[in-house]
């Protein structure tokens, strides 16, 4: 019969995690874990956790008189992510859903903040770091520059948790990459090798 190795501790369950916000093109954490200032955490994610994205698009070429196309050329390739932020009150995370500076929110006198939505909104490229966590197994995803490019409808009701649904937009930085990743690396354990069966009496 054959044997398969297979080892628990090289999976992963999305247990757990966080997201984090800075300038554009600030430099990503080196350690896995939450990360120093200028980073900012956009707290309690819904329990759909971080949703990893992979948008490509393709063009096959198959000579005449074959059925198999013999190249394949990516033609458009995108890395997105998607989160529900549900701490919509926070100043961080409406500054992100209504692409407004974060300073620009500060409350007035009365303690009331107050905001209009532009119609011709600017860009708004920021710096992003998803960490997913499964006890000490851990994976991190820094984004250089990337937007939120898709948000969806916002549901306000009494059975519900009122959050901002969006997708961020990775971009490629300087050396043309989009997201950098880090996770930590385990040694698989290693089962011990079952017994012998004794040899079968002559």
């Amino acid at each position: 019969m054959i044997q398969i190795s297979r080892a628990a501790d090289l999976a992963m369950v999305g247990a757990n995690g966080g997201a984090w916000v800075a300038p554009v093109n600030t430099p990503g954490p080196i350690a896995l874990g939450t990360p120093p200032a200028p980073w900012t955490g956009l707290g309690a994610i819904s329990d759909d956790g971080l949703k990893y994205g992979f948008d490509e698009d393709h063009k096959e070429f198959t000579p005449w008189g074959v059925t198999s196309a013999f190249r394949t050329q990516i033609t458009k390739s995108v890395r997105t992510f998607g989160i529900t932020m549900w701490e919509t009150n926070s100043p961080i995370v409406k500054s992100l859903m209504f692409r407004i500076p974060v300073n620009d929110l500060a409350p007035g006198a009365d303690g009331i903040t107050r905001f209009a939505e532009t119609a011709s909104p600017a860009p708004d490229r920021r710096a992003w770091y998803f960490l997913v966590a499964d006890g000490d197994t851990m994976e991190g995803f820094y984004v250089p520059s990337g937007e939120i490019t898709d948000r969806s409808d916002v549901t306000y009701k009494s059975e519900d948790m009122a959050g901002y649904d969006v997708k961020i937009t990775a971009y490629p930085d300087g050396h043309n990459n989009t997201v950098y990743h880090t996770f930590s690396v385990k040694v698989p354990a290693v089962d011990p090798a079952p017994p012998t069966p004794p040899a079968p009496k002559s």
